[in-house]
């Protein structure tokens, strides 16, 4: 099933979009800002989005960046000629502007998804760690561990930000989608199981805990790859 996601910050036309798209068999997820937008991008990666450009917080035009790789049909009232070129030309495949038919609309999208190429799922490396986002393996200074969904979404997000402390709350916030198992009370077990097992394999703590604020990688980063 592919996923598009929604960055409309218009709900009666959001409501709309996600009704239809969910009718036409897609799975559809929702940002209503352009922060909340590139919170959830980092996290999961769509097939295609469907962007309004007059987002609160960060616009339109600033989150297209973010989005190489991924096919971006541009949903907006402006209607200037310039507007479209330079959207275009900024990296959207497809510029639609508002009232729109959704017949239209569903064309386009299924004209993009077709030529799309498969998107390249990232491979997070750091120190003797690698996390591979497709097939969702790990492995700790080249042999595999066997990680709990839970423990596969901290570590992913911590990864994700080498070289920063990540608060408990952030770590919640985050995983909260995919592991609704992790609750306040039991994210310090499931970090301590996971500190256990790359410990258990590579010899060293690759977790750090920092007191009254969260955890870090205790090691040097290489980044994502991929």
């Amino acid at each position: 099933m592919k996923t598009i996601a929604i960055i409309e910050d218009d709900q009666p036309i959001g409501d709309l979009l996600e009704e239809v798209l969910e009718q036409e068999g897609y799975r559809v997820k929702r940002a209503y800002s352009g922060t909340e937008a590139l919170y959830q991008l980092s996290m999961h990666r769509p097939d295609l989005v469907l962007l309004d450009l007059m987002l609160p917080g960060l616009s339109g035009e600033k989150v297209l960046p973010h989005l190489e790789g991924v096919p971006v049909i541009v949903v907006s009232a402006k209607v200037g000629v310039d507007d479209k070129v330079r959207l275009l030309l900024g990296g959207a495949a497809d510029y639609i502007t508002k009232p729109f038919e959704i017949r239209e609309l569903l064309a386009r999208i299924q004209v993009q998804l077709r030529s799309a190429p498969s998107p390249t799922a990232p491979v997070y490396r750091a120190g003797g760690l690698t996390l591979d986002t497709l097939s969702r393996k790990v492995t700790v200074e080249g042999e595999s561990v066997h990680l709990t969904k839970t423990e596969y979404a901290i570590l992913k997000l911590l990864l994700q930000n080498p070289t920063q402390v990540v608060a408990k709350s952030v770590i919640l916030e985050r995983i909260a989608l995919d592991t609704p198992d992790c609750t306040e009370s039991s994210l310090k077990q499931h970090v301590s199981n996971l500190r256990k097992k790359l410990r258990d394999v590579g010899g060293k703590e690759y977790i750090q805990a920092v007191w009254g604020i969260g955890f870090r990688l205790n090691l040097e980063s290489e980044g994502p790859t991929g």
